[in-house]
């Protein structure tokens, strides 16, 4: 069952507890039995090996996917508070010569006024005060297709914070984007889940970044295998079992 209330714990402040969660694919189990907490304002970096399951866990906690467990979104707040969820996928694919801007997409996205009619006064006034969140105010006019990785990531984070959620999840945010805009990125979340006491859950391949802004990491490979500190993690003999590593590298 997936609950998206107000559930009491962690001293009522928001918090994801991933409860003995297993997912079945056709004849296949993708996942057993997996157990991890996000707590208030925490990044948590979910890592593994490629085909071990992590999108799918982030498609069980976007309840697109079938399982069996618990999922508990706990927002402070009324026993009614829903849980609001931010979710950055992959970085989509946009054709180049897409004559769709970066108005047009937060349009299509946050107003029920078509795009095709323009952009209000109002409605931009908002995409500004959206883009201001990830200081990528300078986008508001460019074209979609034409945004580095950089800055595609910014724009749809920036639609992710509208409105501000309880909780941030991001597929492998970090893809298809050079090392300084990484390091720019992962800096901006780190200043975002600070300032609104947010929390971050991510899956990621990069691990030069886990040390620097990683509160925990997790790693799982079709099951919850090591999770502590990137120091715990990456020098764990589960961490070289699952990437086959040899011992001391």
């Amino acid at each position: 069952m997936i609950n998206l209330f107000h559930s009491g714990g962690c001293h009522d402040s928001c918090c994801l507890k991933v409860q003995n969660v297993s997912v079945k694919i056709g004849g296949d189990r993708i996942l057993r039995n997996v157990n991890l907490h996000v707590h208030c304002g925490q990044l948590v970096a979910l890592i593994g090996p490629n085909g071990a399951g992590k999108s799918t866990l982030l498609n069980a906690l976007l309840g697109e996917r079938e399982f069996d467990g618990n999922i508990i979104f706990s927002v402070p707040g009324s026993r009614r508070a829903k849980a609001r969820i931010g979710y950055v996928p992959q970085s989509p694919n946009f054709d180049p010569g897409d004559p769709v801007s970066v108005t047009d997409l937060f349009c299509c996205c946050l107003s029920r006024r078509p795009a095709f009619l323009g952009c209000g006064k109002s409605d931009r006034e908002l995409i500004l005060e959206c883009l201001e969140r990830v200081h990528g105010e300078d986008l508001i006019d460019k074209r979609v297709g034409t945004l580095s990785g950089g800055e595609l990531q910014r724009v749809l984070l920036a639609l992710a914070l509208e409105p501000m959620p309880n909780i941030l999840i991001l597929d492998e945010p970090l893809s298809g984007v050079d090392i300084e805009g990484q390091t720019g990125l992962m800096d901006m979340l780190d200043e975002i889940r600070r300032e609104y006491d947010l929390s971050i859950l991510m899956t990621t391949h990069d691990f030069s970044m886990l040390s620097r802004y990683a509160d925990r990491v997790v790693l799982i490979d079709h099951e919850v295998k090591c999770q502590g500190t990137s120091a715990e993690v990456l020098e764990s003999d589960e961490f070289r079992r699952a990437f086959h590593m040899k011992e001391g590298k």
